[in-house]
């Protein structure tokens, strides 16, 4: 699967740790930066790997930040995107299974490696269940007559 990676100075760590598993795992692997540790504004990054997912759909990415919050709200005001900020295995299942999450999203300054290895692993690992779940995704998309509320 083609996975698009982005981060800011403070997730740039993580998102080279995450990448490397990534490849083991056999996923191509497009990081659209940040190259290095200075200081960078995590919405550039968020926006890159939104509209790659966006160009294409059967693609995934993760973008990783200090706590995360940032960047997964940026990913989050594109159509399509559905970027999930997990701490825990749990939360990444879920979030494959029930929100049909395409971004998986982590805080480079909150989630140890092995925590984040792990989260990592069980977002890839697992798929939509959709059934009852799929009429809650389609609801995530505001219809461009509400938006206008």
């Amino acid at each position: 699967m083609k996975v698009y990676a982005g981060s800011d100075h403070g997730g740039f760590l993580l998102k080279q740790t995450l990448i490397k598993r990534l490849k083991e795992l056999g996923h191509e692997i497009v990081d659209l930066g940040t190259d290095s540790q200075n200081s960078c504004d995590y919405p550039d990054y968020a926006h890159a790997v939104a509209e790659k997912i966006q160009a294409e759909p059967c693609s995934m990415g993760i973008l990783t930040c200090g706590s995360g919050i940032g960047i997964s709200i940026a990913a989050n005001r594109h159509a399509g995107i559905r970027a999930a900020l997990c701490h825990s295995s749990l939360e990444a299942t879920l979030a494959r299974q029930h929100n049909d999450a395409n971004v998986l999203v982590m805080g480079g300054r909150l989630v140890g490696e092995a925590l984040a290895l792990d989260i990592l692993e069980k977002f890839f690992s697992a798929s939509f269940e959709g059934g009852r779940h799929q009429a809650r995704v389609e609801k995530i998309e505001i219809p461009c007559e509400r938006q206008k509320h």
